[in-house]
Parts: structure tokens; sequence; C-alpha cells
């Protein structure tokens, strides 16, 4: 088993945690640097969903819009040529 967990990992545990942490380490000062703290990336990853789903359902709307309006003209000319094509 510790043979595919070292595949999984790329290398022994002990060693990816402590590469990890290193790694971790110099994002969040490069991070810090450029003014960035936990919760401001966390609020804008949250904004930027809500964001997406806001607009998501307002395209939505515009395509439901679009649907009713060609359906205004489409189903009675439809109707009305089946109900021709129906008497022949």
């Amino acid at each position: 088993m510790a043979d595919g967990v070292n595949r999984f990992l790329g290398d022994t545990p002990g060693r990816t945690i402590v590469k990890l942490i290193v790694v971790c380490l110099v994002v969040g000062f490069v991070l810090a640097f450029f003014g960035f703290t936990p919760d401001n990336i966390v609020s804008e990853i949250r904004y930027w969903f809500l964001d997406l789903w806001y607009n998501g359902f307002r395209a939505l709307g515009r395509v439901g819009n679009y649907l009713v309006l060609g359906a205004i003209i489409v189903i009675p000319i439809f109707v009305l040529l089946r109900l021709i094509s129906y008497r022949r």
C-alpha cells in the first residue's frame, strides 16, 4: 500500500507535506505582497459564483422571452398549415 501512496503523491508523504508547506508559504507571501487576504479571496469567489448564478438565470429569462416572441408567430402559422393540410 505504501507504494500506491508514494506513487499517488509523487514522493513520500513526509517530503510531500514539507514541499506543500514551502509552496504555501511562498504563495502566501506573494499574495500578501499584492494585498490579498483569505477573507478577500473567499468573498470574491463567493460573489463570482453568485454573479454567475444570477446572470445565468437572467440569460435564461431572455431566452424565454425570445421563445415566447417567436411562438406568437410560429404556432398560429403551424396550426393554420396543419388545418389546411388536414382538409386535403
